[in-house]
């Protein structure tokens, strides 16, 4: 069983920054893309960011040239680097793997607990 582990989350004001991380913990498995999703009060859960094993990234359009997804392998963490914030990025963020399990050699999607991110002033 893998588990993921999210901090950083926070209270901000407008333009401000925070840095979200991701580890993954648990035995005998592989990681391949690992992700960012949001979901605000009333709104179904959305992409926020994604980054593949190899390091190719993909981000939703309100958050592109603001935020930042990275990760470090030989820590199974990822990062999420969230600048110039606005309101609107007020949202409980989730963080995503796709994991393989070098037992069963089957793959799976396992999330985060969530960690809540608010905007204001």
């Amino acid at each position: 069983q893998v588990q993921l582990v999210e901090s950083g989350g926070g209270v901000v004001q407008p333009g401000g920054s925070l840095r979200l991380s991701c580890a993954a913990s648990g035995r005998s498995f592989r990681i391949n893309a690992m992700g960012w999703y949001r979901q605000a009060p009333g709104k179904q859960r959305e992409m926020v960011a994604t980054i593949t094993s190899g390091g190719s990234t993909n981000y939703a359009a309100p958050v592109k040239g603001r935020f930042t997804i990275s990760r470090d392998n030989a820590k199974n963490t990822v990062y999420l680097q969230v600048n110039s914030l606005k309101p609107e990025d007020t949202a409980v963020y989730y963080c995503n793997a796709n994991i393989l399990s070098t037992t069963t050699w089957a793959t799976r999607d396992y999330w985060g607990q969530g960690t809540q991110v608010t905007v204001s002033s």
